[in-house]
């Protein structure tokens, strides 16, 4: 399973290489893939595989695959129908198509999604490929990404299907977590009860209905016929949409007798199956007849597996069969009658049976088997269907009636439709002669109609051979009970029985329903009676936009105060309201004042510094009374014996500072009296309340704890799994790696943001070095007495400059250097890190600008900061790659260890490479502050170009 999966993502690879050599002929190429799949899948049919890979297995994500019955069947069609799509894409398609490479790369990568779906076994692996499946139909919905009507079904059934898919995840947690497994056998074996568990299963229902296009969330799949016909044939009718069909098929022996599952399965399925097939017949595009079929068809399916009696397994997984050969043909045909005569329009087509007489007998095979007639698959499939409705034990006797009720109904409208399909596309339509688009037409190749030919006739023999198609579904039907004491088989004849009369009554249905067409058509109704799906669609995303924009005015008003008050009442209030309303137990917070005194003096400091704040006009000595706040904290995590904490808070308040310093210089020093008075008490009372609920919320999540803490295991952890005695330090380079990448990467972005808005039309790189300075600018020259302690001093006009703070930067400036060099090779055993490391060597930094100027930055550091940015980030990544070559878990330490002459035995981690890629990322951050809010500024000031 595994080969067959990477089999496709390699083959996706290749696909647009090969076709930029060989034009679409590679598509016969690509479709070898799931063509050697599939003889897998058979060789393998009847046997039960399973694969187990161990990948995160603490977040219940390790790789697992089964490979049964079920899975056999959907692998069937997914791969079978998929190859004979690609080899129908080899003729379907020009060699001057646009993106064709790109949409064949999407086509294999699509078929394998849908293989890992059907063959998942865990449940959150299942729906990384449903998502998969999903982003991947948006694209090759998208495919004529030029037309307006192509990005808006794209767009429309990512939401619809994205959102549904949401709620399965919700309902996926749910199960998962009152199993206590995330894989479907445990959750089958043991499947959960209850209220909480019946809101599980709704929203994994939600989700499979989404996808499988069932009223109301069915309006998608008729937008999605902007797709290219091959897409249409492969995606919306064999693949994608049946894996909701899949997944209740799965979940079915376990649930459908729980509450809400027939209520909404097969209620939803026969509504969809009725409404659907009326709008069907009334469409006049050969692809919407198709697509509002499919919808019919779809929900047909769904209410049969979702019945849960082996009768009715029976029926639907053999009509899942029959409706993916038929109806993937039936695309086909349209989409060679469109490629031959350039219209799908019934209204435009007469005398085509005349003309092209094969391709008739087709879509005739095809059109036969989807009304349910004999001898094809979808008549055995009907019958079955039929007759599993008949005897529904677990179902009252009056649902059992509407249920068979609303299938009779439901057939009669796909024969009546199944008519007109066919007449509509090969009739003469009462003219003497072919219409212009058929008199035009050019006869398509036999390659083009190998595909669907293969599939006709497939849906023919497969109905001849009814016994061992039923050999073939049975292994998963026996999962279910059975509501007759004889198993019912599949086969072409059972004699005169309710269902045969019922399949009677159905065709003199259909056939008089299509036959009083005319006046159907003129059944018109201005106003749709259960409304338009897509219009209310439309109309819910102008609400959504409409509530967003409202919401954000009132909201989001340009004020930065008002939008840090809104934060810090919604912090404060939910918190409080959900302490009140579920009380806080038995729970009582143990508080204790102080450790030791100096803590309440930095405290009343800190206090203090913070009222001082509220009251000061000058925005300069708010900035550093805030500031007394965080050297404060920094003393306090002193006291609890957090010397790293306290470096970190010391180094980042400082350059935090010198930032805040930057941008006051383009600030008038202090705020407007007028703009104030009234405002400070209640910002003060804000503050003092959100503190206050931090503290007390905190105070009761630690009473809380039951348990040992876990931070008890981590010293021990640390040296064993990270090779170092800083429990920190290890922490953020080893054994949460993985986010601290992610943050790494956020301060990328920072950077990058604030230097793009500073420099707002083109980002410049390193900072002007001395020699890139006007001559006029020139305050010394070489031969005069002063000594030049920085160069970039000279460029400071002398009244500005410092000679004490030239001297002082002079002698600090390497003397930061090393110790930054310390703190990144001591971090890992030692307070420090590549953190504190690289903010050091930013204070440095910080000095020489302060000192020298932008001149004397550039002269500091002549590369650009986007450049040292990069290197961190590729350094920090690339350690995940050299674990996995040294055996070691991605983003975890793995030892090198070396013995070099003079120096002796060396022994090194792979962390040491991710601290220096997180030293490079702090550096590169604060020389491009500087650079940004520093030097760009001081340019601007003096009005120079750079």
């Amino acid at each position: 399973m595994l080969t067959i999966l990477i089999a496709h993502a390699v083959a996706a690879l290749l696909a647009p290489p090969l076709v930029g050599v060989m034009g679409r002929n590679a598509f016969l190429l690509l479709s070898l893939v799931p063509l050697g799949s599939l003889g897998w899948v058979i060789a393998n049919w009847g046997t039960e595989q399973h694969l187990h890979i161990t990948w995160a297995s603490m977040l219940s994500m390790d790789i697992d695959m089964r490979f049964d019955s079920l899975a056999a069947i959907m692998c069937l069609l997914v791969l079978g129908i998929g190859a004979l799509i690609l080899i129908y894409c080899a003729r379907y398609f020009e060699n001057d198509e646009p993106r064709l490479g790109i949409f064949a790369a999407e086509m294999v990568a699509f078929a394998g999604a849908m293989f890992g779906l059907v063959t998942s076994d865990n449940m959150l692996v299942l729906y990384s490929f449903w998502e998969l499946t999903t982003i991947l139909s948006f694209l090759l919905v998208g495919h004529y990404a030029e037309r307006a009507s192509s990005r808006r079904a794209a767009t429309q059934a990512l939401l619809v299907t994205t959102a549904g898919g949401l709620a399965m995840l919700v309902g996926i947690i749910i199960l998962g977590e009152l199993t206590g497994s995330y894989n479907l056998s445990a959750v089958l074996a043991a499947a959960p009860d209850g209220w909480l568990a019946g809101v599980g299963i709704v929203l994994v229902l939600i989700g499979a209905l989404s996808k499988s296009a069932v009223v109301p969330l069915h309006f998608w799949l008729p937008g999605a016929m902007a797709a290219p016909t091959p897409v249409s044939g492969y995606l919306h009718a064999a693949a994608m949409v049946k894996a909701g069909i899949y997944l209740v098929a799965r979940l079915a022996p376990a649930f459908a007798d729980a509450a809400p599952w027939r209520p909404i399965v097969i209620t939803l399925g026969l509504v969809s199956m009725v409404l659907a097939g009326w709008r069907a017949f009334r469409a006049f595009d050969l692809k919407l007849i198709l697509a509002f079929g499919t919808v019919s068809q779809l929900g047909f399916l769904i209410a049969l597996v979702g019945i849960g009696t082996r009768e009715a397994a029976l029926a639907g997984m053999t009509m899942v069969l029959a409706h993916g050969m038929f109806k993937a043909c039936l695309f086909m045909v349209v989409g060679i009658i469109d490629h031959s005569t350039g219209t799908r329009d019934i209204r435009k087509l007469a005398h085509l049976g005349r003309r092209t007489p094969y391709l008739a007998l087709l879509a005739v095979l095809a059109a036969a088997s989807m009304a349910g007639l004999p001898p094809l698959l979808g008549f055995v499939g009907k019958e079955a269907a039929l007759e599993s409705a008949l005897v529904a034990a677990p179902i009252p006797e009056w649902a059992s009636t509407a249920i068979l009720t609303g299938m009779v109904v439901g057939s009669i409208l796909t024969l009546a439709y199944s008519i007109r399909f066919i007449w509509g596309a090969f009739g003469r339509k009462q003219l003497k002669k072919p219409s212009p688009a058929v008199q035009n037409l050019h006869a398509p190749g036999a390659l083009l109609l190998s595909a669907p030919t293969l599939l006709a006739f497939g849906g023919l023999a497969a109905g001849l051979a009814a016994p061992w198609i039923d050999h073939l579904v049975a292994p998963y039907a026996d999962t279910l009970p059975a509501s007759l004491a004889e198993p019912y088989h599949l086969a072409l004849w059972h004699g005169f029985t309710m269902p045969l009369y019922l399949t009677m009554l159905v065709i003199a249905g259909g056939t008089a329903l299509y036959l009083a067409h005319r006046t159907v058509a003129r059944l018109r109704f201005e106003h749709p009676p259960l409304g338009n799906a897509d219009r209310i669609y439309d109309a819910t995303l102008r609400g959504m936009d409409e509530l967003s924009l409202r919401l954000t005015a009132f909201i989001q008003r340009g004020s930065l105060p008002l939008t840090q008050a809104v934060i810090l009442v919604t912090l404060t209030v939910l918190p409080t309201v959900l302490l009140i309303v579920f009380g806080t137990g038995t729970t009582e917070p143990g508080v204790r004042a102080w450790d030791t005194p100096w803590q309440a003096a930095i405290a009343v400091i800190m206090i203090s510094a913070g009222f001082a704040a509220t009251l000061m006009r000058n925005r300069l000595a708010g900035v550093l009374l805030v500031g007394v706040t965080g050297y404060g904290l920094g003393v306090l995590f002193a006291f609890q014996g957090a010397p790293d904490l306290a470096l970190t808070q010391f180094l980042v308040e400082t350059v935090t500072l010198v930032m805040f310093v930057l941008v006051l210089r383009k600030l008038p020093p202090e705020t407007d009296p007028q703009a104030e008075t009234g405002r400070k008490l209640p910002r003060a009372l804000l503050g003092i309340v959100a503190g206050s609920m931090v503290a007390a919320v905190g105070a009761f999540a630690v009473a809380a704890r039951t348990a040992d803490p876990i931070s008890l295991l981590l010293p021990e952890a640390a040296y064993e799994l990270g090779h170092g005695k800083n429990v920190v330090n290890v922490l953020l380079v080893d054994i949460r790696a993985w986010d601290t990448l992610g943050e790494i990467s956020v301060l990328l972005v920072a950077a990058t943001g604030v230097a793009s808005l500073v420099f707002r039309t083109r980002r410049f790189g390193t900072a002007p070095r001395v020699s890139d300075a006007p001559a006029a600018q020139m305050h010394s020259s070489p031969g005069n007495s002063e000594v030049t302690w920085l160069r970039g001093g000279d460029l400071i006009d002398p009244k500005y400059r410092s000679l004490i703070l030239e001297v002082t930067t002079r002698l600090v400036f390497p003397t930061l250097m090393v110790l930054s060099v310390y703190f990144f090779f001591s971090g890992h055993n030692a307070p420090g890190g590549g953190f504190s490391g690289g903010l050091v060597a930013g204070l440095a930094l910080v000095l020489r600008y302060l000192a020298g100027g932008r001149y004397e930055l550039g002269e500091a550091v002549p590369i650009d900061a986007g450049k040292i940015l990069g290197l961190g980030l590729i350094l920090a990544s690339g350690t995940a790659l050299v674990s996995l070559l040294l055996g070691a878990p991605a983003l975890s330490s793995a030892v090198i260890e070396v013995t070099l002459p003079l120096i002796g035995h060396i022994k090194l981690v792979t962390a040491l490479f991710f601290d220096l890629g997180v030293y490079l990322i702090v550096v590169g951050l604060v020389l491009d502050v500087l650079r940004s809010l520093g030097a760009r500024l001081d340019a601007e000031i003096v009005g120079e170009a750079r």
